[in-house]
Parts: C-alpha cells; structure tokens; sequence
C-alpha cells in the first residue's frame, strides 16, 4: 500500500446498494471508494472524495452491476459421504421421516462424519465452499451436528475454522449437536441434552469454536423443552442462539427462538401467527430455505404475509447439506425463493445480504454504505432482478472481500 488514502476505488459501476429499507438503491455511474477493508464512500461517481482516483488500485466496473458480496446464513457444509441413495429414495415415495427412522438420513452422515478425519473434512468441503464462493458468497455459516460425540463435533467446528483462513472468507460457526439422537443415547434424549449442556457445549465454548448455538426443534429430533435446556446453556456462557423451527410440524418453534431473542428461526414453513408475532417483537429473523422445501417436495409455504405484516427480516440460504438441500448455490436459493415462496427479487436479494447478516449477528455488511465492510460482488448482468430471473449460468464477475479483489 502507498501514501494514497485509499486503498481501492470502484468506478463505472451501477451500484444496488440496498440503502433504506425498501427498494434496491440503485445508483448509476456510480463509484465505491475503500480503506482498510472497509467502504468510505458509495455513491455517484461525481461526488467521489479528492484524491480517490488515486487510490493504490482503481478498477473499471465497465458498467456491471456491484451488490453487496452474498452472504449464506444457513449451511451445513462440513461432513463426511453423501446420500444420494436416499434422494432415490425420496423419489420413490420414501418419507425423510420414515429414512430417519429407519437409520439414514442425519444418522447416515454422521457415521461418515465420525469416520473422516480433519483433513479428509476439510478436502471435501473445499469443493462446496468454492462453489459457493464462484456464486458471489464471501460470508458463510457452517453448522456442527454431524458428530453428536465430544471428538467430531469440535473437529468439525475446527475444519469449519479452518476453511475461512484457507479460502480468506467469513466463516461463523454454529454448534449443533442437538440436531439428532446418537446411537450411543438410544431412548434416553434426556441424558444426551445433559451431556450437551454439562459437557460438550461447555468445551466447545472454551475452546473458542462457537459463534451461536443452534437446535433441531421437532417431533423426530427435540422437544421444546430440551430444546430450552440447550438454550439457557448458551445464555449462560453468553452466545446467541438460532433454531431449526417449525419445518415439519408447529412445535411453536418461532415463538421459542424468540423468548431466547434468537438470531434466527430457520426453515419455519409451519410457524403459527403467534410464533410470527414473537419474532417481530424481539427481532428474530426467519431464515427461508427453499432449498429443502423443494428437496422435500414440501407444500407447505412459510408464512410469508405474515412475515411482511409483521415486519419480520426474511433471509435466504442454500441449507447446503448432504441430505434434504445438496444446493451449492445462493443465488439458485434466491431464485427459488421468489418462484416457490413468491418473494419478489429485491426481498430475495436483501434476504442473502442485509438480512442475511443480521441472522449471523454480523452488523458490518450487506449493504454499499459508509462504514460498512468492503465484501462486493460484480456481476455480468445489468438489472438486479437478474440475479434471480437467470436459473443457473456463471453471472459473478468478480468478487472483492475486505476490499481485495480475489482471482
């Protein structure tokens, strides 16, 4: 870096900056000027700074469109093999609950999980990270949960840990270890949350490798009441919790995520009225994943309207998973949303940038604005509703985190 006040100065650019709370913000022939990592100025180019043309690298946008860098709220990235038989299986009529109850689905995953070691973890969710990465991801949260014993769980937490040092992005990760029954707890949930909660969460928290702590809230994984258990945990070692709430059935999910002042409940196809109403009132994002909704050939659709009524953030995530969301696309996820869930293109697209960081806690990204963090997307297309109007297709131009322009 030289004597220049800035660091690297975007110019010719139609900026979707996201700024307020409706519509995209689009400014044309705009200009976003960087320091240290961190946007000083986004706006048109004739009211640039002095000097930012000066800055150590100036990059000709050539009119593409610049967004804030996506951000995927919801993955469980890391994990050991895959189960594309019991996608055959789906396909043939088999229920995701009749799989679990039979020993596949999370089940399955975790024993190929507690079979991989670190590195053959990390080697394959490489790949994934990457794809999602070339979709215009430079913020991503990764899940535990396929352990569900001491060794695995932290050894995934550690893999997630690493894998934003590798690939130079934000990884937050979320401790799941409440996600399913292992097989060593058969019959007995009761001693499984309290060894979460004595043990396990405690060790994990100590070891500096938990951002938020997550719980599959439902009929064939954990009651409310345990789920609470897991909760009061994470209150007393002071980390924020989300929850997989309300996918298969209304176990009042939405509401309880918010009693916690949850980051997020996530999935939420089956939330109740009152559960959406706790959520506005204590700032809950619902986190949509049409993902697994399509995966699952489910029919029942989230609560949208009630969402919009209540003012609640709606975010998007791919649910990246090795089961019912095998999506390694967050613009994909966007753009299913909008088709099977009907959010219109600038609710999807603030659902994977401004929303999106608010269920990750993260209050320094996902718009163009001053102070914020210089995580960019640029993208080959010219209006943003293309973003999901186009199903598939390499739309990224380029991708700069922290102000740095990778490739």
């Amino acid at each position: 870096m030289t004597d220049s006040a800035f660091d690297i100065c975007l110019i010719n650019a139609r900026l979707a900056t996201l700024d307020g709370d409706a519509g995209y913000g689009l400014i044309d022939d705009g200009a976003i000027a960087c320091r240290y990592g961190m946007i000083v100025f986004a706006g048109p180019m004739s009211a640039l700074p002095p000097h930012a043309l000066d800055a150590d690298q100036v990059l000709d946008c050539g009119g593409a469109l610049v967004t804030p860098a996506l951000i995927d709220c919801h993955t469980h990235l890391v994990f050991g093999g895959n189960r594309a038989g019991e996608f055959e299986q789906r396909l043939e009529g088999v229920s995701y609950e009749d799989i679990a109850r039979a020993g596949g689905g999370i089940a399955s995953s975790v024993r190929a999980t507690r079979a991989a070691s670190e590195d053959e973890l990390l080697a394959s969710a490489l790949p994934r990270a990457r794809a999602l990465m070339r979709d215009g991801v430079a913020t991503l949260e990764i899940k535990s949960g396929y352990g569900l014993e001491h060794d695995t769980e932290l050894r995934m937490l550690r893999v997630a840990r690493r894998l934003g040092q590798v690939l130079g992005i934000t990884v937050k990760t979320t401790f799941l270890a409440a996600h399913a029954l292992p097989p060593e707890y058969a019959d007995r949930p009761d001693d499984y949350i309290t060894f979460i909660c004595n043990e396990l969460l405690p060790d994990a928290a100590a070891q500096g490798l938990v951002d938020a702590v997550d719980a599959f809230c439902e009929r064939i994984a954990f009651t409310p009441e345990q789920t609470a258990r897991v909760f009061e945990t994470a209150r007393a070692l002071g980390l924020p919790v989300k929850l997989h709430a309300d996918q298969l059935s209304d176990s009042g999910g939405g509401a309880l995520a918010a009693l916690f002042d949850g980051l997020s409940a996530d999935h939420v196809e089956h939330t109740s009225q009152a559960s959406v109403e706790a959520m506005a009132q204590r700032g809950t994002v619902a986190v949509l994943l049409p993902g697994a909704f399509l995966c699952l050939r489910e029919t029942k659709l989230p609560p949208i309207e009630a969402f919009r009524r209540h003012r609640v953030p709606m975010a998007v995530a791919t649910d990246a998973n090795p089961g019912t969301s095998p999506l390694l696309s967050l613009r994909l996820a966007m753009a299913l949303a909008c088709i099977q869930f009907r959010l219109t293109p600038e609710e999807a697209l603030r659902g994977a940038t401004c929303h999106a960081a608010r269920a990750l806690g993260l209050n320094d990204r996902g718009r163009l604005v001053a102070g914020q963090r210089a995580d960019l997307a640029l993208w080959q297309v010219h209006e943003p509703a293309e973003l999901c109007y186009w199903l598939a297709g390499d739309l990224l131009k380029q991708l700069v985190i922290a102000g740095h322009p990778l490739g």
